[in-house]
């Protein structure tokens, strides 16, 4: 991209991550979501290094009310603080969330790679893999693998992870078919480089702005799908999570909102956040959008 101020003034160039996060800043939406985020992530990384708590601990009388004591957001139907519930959810949530969001990209990334790249009867495989994962029901596969081990943070991350890892993998075959008939790529060919080295250092690196978007999305599905196996009872029960704390008060809903709503509005937040940072940088990493 260049701009010339004068006809005089020479041409100015600058790159395109420049030019993209150039973009991504001058987005409102994309810069809120973005503060959000980075909010809730310091909540819950700091907010157990200033206050100490244990999140079970039963401090007050049952479902007591916000407002009625010195507890900010209420009680639950066992009588712990809510609000230290949300700080300390927070962790296991996220950490739950972003591995998942690992897993999955990297096992969609690998398999798409090689399948867009080599083609033939390695892409038949596993395109029929793919596809095997993507008909069986993701919820219903996530709570057959955590209910067959532990249900533990990583046996979840890693169900999580495994099943959710299908539109990575299409996503990234797709990018390796269109960028490996591109004129760099056979340049890298017609010196001998390695498949290795044109797989990883030529084709990824240039497929990566619609990747980094959908791994971004994947952090908010693996935070819904969290939430949901929480609810479900199939969470770990040794590790507060806003999931846990949704899923155990869900009996007194009725009779008390706050239980239920201040962590439901902690994950709709966060998926909003992450929602909102993905569709900045997907507009971000668009060359056509950059050229208007």
């Amino acid at each position: 991209m260049r701009s010339r101020s004068s006809k005089n003034m020479p041409v100015e160039y600058s790159s395109p991550a420049a030019d993209a996060m150039r973009m991504f800043y001058a987005n409102k939406s994309a810069l809120i979501g973005l503060v959000l985020l980075v909010s809730i992530i310091s909540l819950s990384l700091l907010g157990p290094l200033l206050i100490a708590a244990d999140p079970f601990d039963m401090v007050w009388a049952p479902l007591t009310a916000p407002g009625e004591s010195e507890y900010i957001l209420g009680t639950d139907y066992l009588g712990r603080d809510i609000l230290i519930g949300i700080i300390y959810g927070g962790q296991a949530t996220l950490a739950v969330a972003a591995t998942a969001a690992l897993i999955s990209v990297t096992i969609g990334i690998t398999i798409g790679a090689l399948a867009g790249f080599y083609g033939g009867w390695v892409a038949t495989v596993l395109i029929s893999i793919t596809e095997f994962f993507q008909v069986l029901p993701a919820l219903l596969l996530a709570m057959v693998l955590i209910t067959l081990f532990s249900p533990s943070l990583g046996v979840i991350a890693f169900a999580i992870g495994v099943v959710s890892w299908t539109p990575m993998a299409r996503l990234t075959r797709a990018e390796f078919l269109r960028i490996k008939e591109l004129e760099f790529v056979k340049a890298a060919r017609s010196i001998s480089a390695s498949n290795t080295r044109i797989i990883l250092r030529v084709i990824l690196p240039n497929a990566m702005a619609p990747l980094i978007v959908m791994t971004a999305l994947n952090i908010g599905v693996a935070i819904l799908f969290e939430a949901g196996l929480s609810f479900l009872g199939l969470g770990d029960p040794s590790q507060m999570s806003w999931g846990m704390m949704i899923g155990s008060s869900r009996e007194y809903i009725l009779d008390a909102w706050w239980p239920v709503t201040f962590p439901g509005i902690m994950i709709f937040l966060t998926v909003l956040a992450v929602s909102l940072v993905g569709d900045g940088l997907n507009d971000a990493f668009n060359p056509k959008l950059r050229a208007r």
